[in-house]
């Protein structure tokens, strides 16, 4: 085919594509935020956009709105290490965080890469093109596809940073007889605005980070709060405002010094006290044990309520600010139960052991459902990609998929450093593919019987265990490896092989956008 004629399919190809776009972020909430703007400090050259589903900036930190919703780290590592956290407080609640990413994207200039109500509903690579058409419905309800209009987009590379788990379900825990509830029941994740449990009697099924949250922040407005579990979780408490040496530094240095010195002490403390406990757990059981029995009632069995099947840092570890659930504990009108459910009846939950919870308000705190890329099975050459059943290269990269990346943080610590470190590995490839004048790169494993298949996420959570089919797997080996801990993606960055799992490909470069 002569010049013109290449033109033409070309052009024809390009019919049904609205814009082509040069580095797409998918997501604006805190990885989406920190990628744009790791992206445009190390690839200056680069346009950058960010598609948000919603209209608002903040990711989760403006979708849940159950009551004391908050982090559960602290955010001089959990913010960004380019925008210092402004508030004393370094456990934060949520409209808080959801100001402060806001406030970090208008500081940095990526508040106006970002393009609201842009909901990417199908993704298709070829590699006649090398690029990515992703279908956008454009306008629209923030927490559904109901009007609008749908777009393509024609993407050179795609980061997406959509978290991992789904904003339309929950994770499914049959609960037997919850339709013969005479009462209200509320999953945390769509939690009624106008939901009235002043004086109610309220049983909130779950032991994980939403019930040692939601019950501090109800306990003094309900008539009584039972927490009932299956199975304990582990929890510690953790001072709000720090430390003396946190203090100082921020009375002593600049701002951004402070901040930066902080950062570093607290990611140092966090990968100890983790890998300590991971590698010693007997240890662990017992120094959390005993912090507990000083902070709980006297006539609470600990052996029973906070003894659980795991060890520490199996799942994510509760975080109490200030001990506020331990706190609770002390109040007449609030208590732990451990226990199965038989059913629940119109007035309760009866439990295995005879028991009835009488409750006016049943919270289902179950978990959550794992999805990345909001479940979309991205099409290569035709053939629908599952990223279940894909090995993962370097915990950021999908086997068999070019030239797209997700950053997911780390699930049993802090998230953004393990985000942070992810897209500034995606920046070195897009940096690799630039010098080798490819316009297409893509993770290739060799497959071989009895090679290891194992979960990218490094937790034995419940939400992750019924995931398995739907997480990416990792061999442990090489640079197939998912999410640990940052000094291991840290050296990835810093000294990881390029060409190792990658194969790069064509010439010329690659179709971008002022």
């Amino acid at each position: 085919m002569g010049s013109a004629g290449t033109a033409a399919a070309a052009a024809a190809a390009d019919d049904d594509i609205a814009e082509h776009l040069d580095v797409v972020v998918l997501g604006a909430g805190i990885s989406g935020i920190n990628s744009a703007h790791v992206l445009r400090e190390r690839l200056p050259h680069r346009s950058v956009t960010v598609l948000e589903a919603r209209s608002v900036v903040g990711g989760t930190w403006n979708f849940f709105r159950y009551p004391g919703f908050r982090s559960d780290s602290y955010m001089t590592t959990f913010g960004f290490r380019w925008h210092p956290w402004p508030h004393a407080r370094k456990i934060a609640a949520a409209g808080d965080i959801a100001a402060y990413v806001e406030d970090a994207a208008r500081a940095d200039g990526s508040l106006d890469r970002i393009r609201f109500r842009h909901r990417v509903v199908g993704c298709e690579w070829r590699d006649e093109d090398a690029f990515w058409r992703l279908r956008v419905r454009v306008g629209g309800g923030d927490d559904d596809d109901d009007g609008g209009v749908t777009k393509v987009f024609a993407a050179n590379f795609v980061v997406a940073c959509t978290g991992y788990y789904s904003y339309e379900r929950a994770l499914e825990a049959p609960i037997p007889g919850i339709e013969s509830f005479a009462g209200q029941v509320v999953h945390p994740q769509w939690w009624p605005e106008d939901l009235d449990y002043a004086d109610k009697k309220v049983v909130v099924v779950g032991s994980g980070a939403t019930a040692f949250t939601i019950i501090p922040a109800m306990a003094s407005s309900v008539a009584s709060i039972t927490m009932l579990q299956r199975s304990p979780s582990y929890a510690v408490a953790m001072p709000t405002r720090g430390s003396l040496v946190d203090r100082l530094l921020r009375l002593l240095l600049p701002a951004a010094w402070a901040h930066r010195l902080c950062w570093w002490k607290d990611i140092a403390f966090e990968m100890l006290a983790t890998q300590l406990l991971l590698h010693f757990p007997t240890l662990g059981r017992w120094a959390l044990t005993l912090q507990l029995k000083a902070k709980v009632p006297r006539d609470l069995d600990v052996g029973v309520h906070f003894n659980p099947r795991y060890d520490p840092f199996r799942q994510r570890l509760c975080m109490c600010p200030d001990g506020d659930f331990f706190k609770t504990l002390h109040r007449d009108n609030v208590e732990v139960v451990t226990d199965t459910i038989d059913s629940v009846v119109p007035g309760g939950i009866r439990l295995a052991s005879g028991r009835v919870l009488d409750a006016d308000i049943i919270i289902t705190a179950t978990g959550l459902y794992f999805e990345i890329m909001n479940g979309i099975k991205p099409l290569v050459n035709g053939q629908p990609i599952d990223v279940g059943s894909r090995y993962t290269w370097r915990g950021g990269m999908l086997e068999g998929l070019p030239n797209m990346g997700y950053v997911l943080g780390y699930v049993v610590q802090s998230w953004t450093p393990g985000a942070d470190v992810m897209v500034k590995l995606l920046s070195r490839v897009m940096r690799t593919m630039e010098t080798r004048g490819a316009n297409k790169v893509v993770p290739v494993i060799e497959r071989y019987k009895g090679m290891p298949r194992r979960i990218a996420v490094d937790a034995n959570s419940n939400y992750f265990v019924k995931a398995a089919d739907r997480i990416p797997k990792v061999t442990g080996q090489g640079p197939w490896y998912g999410r640990t801990h940052w000094l291991r993606d840290a050296w990835g960055l810093w000294f990881g092989d390029m060409d190792d799992g990658l194969v790069y490909s064509g010439g010329g470069e690659a179709k971008k956008t002022a």
